[in-house]
């Protein structure tokens, strides 16, 4: 799915099987935003083919946190020359909980290249900006690039929903700290790690607010 002229999204679309949606930022370094499970990777593998590119054309991995619906696919990079960005914190939780989930699990597989913190980001020609927000989970940062007006939130906020504080790491005043704080961004593409993108900083504007009136109440 095309949604800019350097964004593309590879939306997961089934209500079944739980997996993330992946986005490439399409510049002098390609980054790829989330790979998702490895179970599911032939989803993001596909529709790179569709566009001419391979994995050794990603110059930048970033996780948005350290779920496995969002992380997982990652040590299928381990070959190729791609760079690996987290939050410090999401890496902590990989190396304290990894092992924890699945005993064969080769954690050295995740480790970052690049530690994402608060502020600007300049990977090529693209210039982004990281936000810690955390309240899904520790480490979850959104990310916000000012040139095409796109807001990346992982699984802070969705179309209608918000991401669950009900899971290791999850703080409910954490996530409404967060929502709140990135509602002031003046944004025209809103990018979640599930469901629809919202387009229109009117709609995008609207859907904080209904997220913030119904949700809210109950984390």
């Amino acid at each position: 799915m095309q949604i800019t002229d350097r964004i593309h999204g590879f939306i997961w679309e089934s209500m079944t099987t739980n997996n993330c949606n992946t986005y490439l930022i399409d510049g002098s370094v390609k980054i790829l935003i989330d790979p998702g499970h490895v179970m599911h990777f032939d989803h993001v593998r596909d529709g790179l083919s569709k566009l001419g590119y391979g994995l050794n054309d990603i110059g930048l991995l970033i996780c948005t946190h350290a779920h496995p619906d969002h992380i997982e696919a990652v040590q299928l990079f381990r070959d190729s020359p791609t760079q690996i960005a987290m939050h410090q914190m999401s890496w902590q939780m990989i190396e304290n909980f990894g092992r924890m989930l699945d005993p064969n699990m080769n954690v050295g597989a995740f480790q970052p290249d690049v530690f994402l913190g608060e502020g600007a980001f300049t990977m090529g020609d693209t210039a982004l900006e990281v936000i810690h927000t955390p309240g899904h989970s520790p480490g979850s940062v959104s990310l916000f690039w000012p040139d095409q007006k796109a807001l990346f939130v992982g699984d802070l906020i969705f179309k209608e929903g918000i991401g669950r504080t009900d899971i290791p790491g999850g703080d409910g005043n954490q996530l409404k700290q967060s929502i709140r704080r990135v509602a002031q961004i003046e944004s025209e593409l809103l990018l979640p790690g599930h469901g629809d993108v919202i387009a229109g900083g009117k709609a995008i504007k609207e859907n904080f607010k209904e997220v913030e009136n119904f949700w809210f109440a109950y984390v």
